[in-house]
């Protein structure tokens, strides 16, 4: 293969040119798990009530279908940049796709909760909680499905760097790989974080019970952070060669 040829994005030599039908049966995977997430109707909404009850149910649907968009998109960026698919990769992304339709319920439990929360009740949730023993369970079982999804793409770009000499990676394109290792180590340090908290919290102080939804904001801070750091470094190093 010459690599000189190739198309480059993120300092990143694309090896991954065509689309494969593993990478089309999980772009389908997310597809339809993206569906779970769509407001349902047992019948079209005849009236505009129903309509207006709809629409409250957007934002929710918005945050659910973003974070499955990051998923997707780190497999999605994979599969561009290293084109990889030997057994290893075959059961990493078979796997992904059975931890993602798992997650899609408690997804949409707590993304439905959290615009209730923040919306002061305006858009409606789908949390209904027996006792604080399920709202400990429900941020467990969110905060776990969250960090599996993190360690399988993790897994995915440690594997690539494994292959390193077979893909012929130069020091951009390991640098890379590593940032997409380190970024999701984060997601999944911040699953862990909630998890702790839904555990640890007191069920006498109602205000902590935001907690361990809350801890996930903690990305919009951290994420950018660690990603523009090594953007520059990468962005430096595929300069270099270039001018080589």
């Amino acid at each position: 293969m010459d690599l000189s040829k190739l198309p480059v994005e993120g300092g990143v030599r694309l090896r991954g040119e065509q689309v494969t039908r593993l990478e089309t049966f999980v772009d389908a995977a997310f597809a339809f798990a993206m569906t779970l997430l769509v407001v349902s109707f047992d019948a079209m909404p005849d009236s505009f009530a129903e309509l207006y009850d709809a629409l409250r149910r957007f934002p929710a649907f918005l945050a659910g279908f973003a974070i499955l968009a990051l998923f997707w998109h780190a497999h999605h960026r994979f599969s561009r940049r290293y084109g990889l698919e030997d057994a290893t990769i075959v059961f990493a992304s078979l796997a992904l796709v059975a931890a993602t339709l798992f997650y899609v319920y408690p997804l949409r439990m707590v993304m439905s909760a959290a615009m209730g929360f923040f919306t002061g009740g305006w858009a409606p949730s789908e949390f209904k909680v027996g006792s604080f023993l399920e709202f400990r369970l429900i941020f467990v079982i969110y905060g776990v499905g969250f960090a599996v999804l993190a360690s399988i793409i993790a897994w995915m770009n440690l594997h690539a760097l494994r292959k390193a000499e077979f893909l012929q990676l130069d020091a951009a394109e390991r640098l890379a790989a590593e940032s997409e290792v380190a970024l999701n180590l984060v997601l999944i340090a911040c699953a862990s974080i909630s998890v702790a908290a839904a555990w640890l919290i007191p069920p006498h102080i109602g205000w902590l019970q935001a907690l361990p939804g809350m801890v996930y904001g903690l990305l919009g801070i951290v994420m950018p952070v660690v990603g523009i750091r090594y953007a520059r470094r990468i962005q430096a190093l595929a300069a270099q060669r270039e001018a080589a």
